[in-house]
């Protein structure tokens, strides 16, 4: 049916793949055998080769294939077809995901072809460059691009931000003509990953109290609301809620639509600060909610004692049709391990794979093990503990191993720890603990033995010191 269609419909097919990549193989194919990729097709649109080379690279890149897209582009230079502005910035997208080294190779590229002067081209580098930690290239791009360009400069500040320079990217935000909410998100988000959640509480404030000449007040989008919000989280104490309370207001005030990921973002807040009511009410005003919002009222239900309560939203979650992935598991199975749901714990553990294809990861295996610690099933745990598919992490060891010790089960706990691997700094802690197990019961050769090897092994135990003033 496809060998009658022109090189116009094919482009416009491959063009369509974008969206709907099942056919892409099938359209190339057409493509090879009809002699389109060539250079010298007897076409009266002599540019019709390219849009056809970029048209299947960017489909490639949007489905995923790298790789592939950057066969693509080594077949359009080797079959003489000229690139234009339209080839490089998913081939700089796919290079940065398949092979970061290969951005330097398509900048120079770009840089023969002329195509330097194209202020998306030009914006992509500079993100790429930081996104490879190269934050001095990204500059020399930034500062080759020769008029103002909003979009320019808000990756430039980005480069800044995820390469942890927050005086750079605050010093270049001074210089900037003009803002707009890419740009305060930026800062604000900046200030978040970085770990500085005050200054982007603080930056956010300033955000929404600025008037600028133009555009008079710049509003937060989305992304700015669950930045802040996520600071709000990260901080601790009553200072946490203050602020995020005063986000939440500044949101009804300003009838800001309760989205998908806002609604999320304070469902997490409120569910850490304990104030679970504010949670559940914001879950249930909300018009639309996906997997991630399921999640955080599951996790905030489960850590703050309604462990039946979540299990029973994990059950109408699957109702509403939602695929819980593997975050819901972990709330879930937390929920069992913390309301001693035993039985309804390891069913639910088993059914991961079996029921939704949910690979088992070592924070589920953790779960599991502290849920059998806390039943006092021990030797349950040490057989799930031998049998997994990988070595058990601290965590693990610490829940098997803290169990063992409330329940005495010492005998069980050396069995275990004498598998552990090989000392190291972050395993230390467990180390101390067997050794604290068999002081306890009095057996000082074993706890003395173990500290000999603590110390053989020259790793320090963190320690502190109390001053007490009479």
């Amino acid at each position: 049916m496809f060998m009658s269609h022109s090189s116009e419909c094919l482009l416009q097919l491959a063009q369509h793949c974008i969206k709907h990549t099942t056919q892409i193989k099938q359209i190339h194919s057409l493509l090879i055998t009809n002699g389109y990729l060539l250079n010298n097709h007897h076409h009266h649109k002599k540019w019709m080769p390219t849009l056809l080379y970029n048209a299947l690279i960017r489909a490639h890149h949007t489905a995923g294939f790298p790789h592939k897209a950057l066969i693509l582009f080594a077949h359009m230079l080797s079959n003489q077809v000229p690139p234009n502005f339209h080839t490089f910035p998913p081939l700089l997208k796919s290079a940065a995901t398949y092979h970061p080294f290969l951005n330097t190779a398509l900048h120079t590229q770009a840089l023969k072809r002329g195509m330097l002067s194209d202020p998306f081209i030009q914006t992509t580098l500079v993100a790429l460059y930081a996104r490879n930690n190269s934050l001095d290239h990204a500059r020399k791009v930034f500062e080759e691009i020769p008029l103002f360009c909003v979009v320019a400069f808000n990756a430039m500040l980005n480069a800044f931000c995820v390469n942890g320079d927050m005086e750079g990217a605050l010093s270049l935000f001074e210089r900037m003509p003009r803002w707009d909410v890419v740009t305060w998100t930026t800062i604000v988000n900046g200030f978040a990953v970085n770990g500085r959640f005050v200054a982007a509480i603080r930056f956010f404030g300033k955000m929404i109290g600025h008037e600028d000449v133009v555009d008079h007040l710049v509003k937060p989008n989305e992304a700015t609301l669950v930045s802040v919000l996520s600071s709000c989280a990260n901080l601790d104490g009553r200072e946490a809620l203050d602020y995020g309370k005063q986000v939440h207001g500044y949101m009804v005030m300003n009838e800001v639509k309760l989205g998908v990921f806002v609604g999320t973002s304070l469902i997490n807040l409120y569910g850490k600060m304990g104030c679970l009511s504010y949670a559940v009410n914001v879950f249930n005003r909300m018009a639309s909610r996906e997997v991630c919002t399921w999640n955080a009222m599951l996790s905030s239900l489960a850590s703050n004692g309604k462990e039946k309560e979540a299990l029973d939203m994990f059950e109408k979650m699957k109702v509403e049709g939602l695929q819980p992935n593997s975050i819901t598991f972990v709330a879930v199975l937390t929920a069992c391990g913390r309301g001693n749901f035993v039985r309804e714990g390891l069913e639910l553990f088993r059914s991961m794979w079996h029921d939704f294809q949910v690979e088992p990861i070592m924070e589920h295996y953790g779960c599991v093990i502290d849920l059998l610690g806390r039943a006092g099933h021990l030797q349950e745990a040490a057989d799930i503990m031998r049998n997994m598919p990988f070595e058990p992490d601290t965590s693990v060891l610490g829940a098997f191993l803290g169990a063992c010790r409330i329940h005495g089960a010492i005998e069980l706990g050396e069995e275990i720890g004498r598998k552990m691997p090989k000392l190291q700094t972050q395993n230390c802690g467990q180390y101390v603990l067997l050794s604290s197990m068999n002081a306890e019961n009095e057996r000082w050769d074993r706890a003395a033995n173990l500290r000999k090897d603590i110390i053989e092994a020259g790793i320090k135990i963190p320690a502190y010191s109390i001053v007490h003033l009479t």
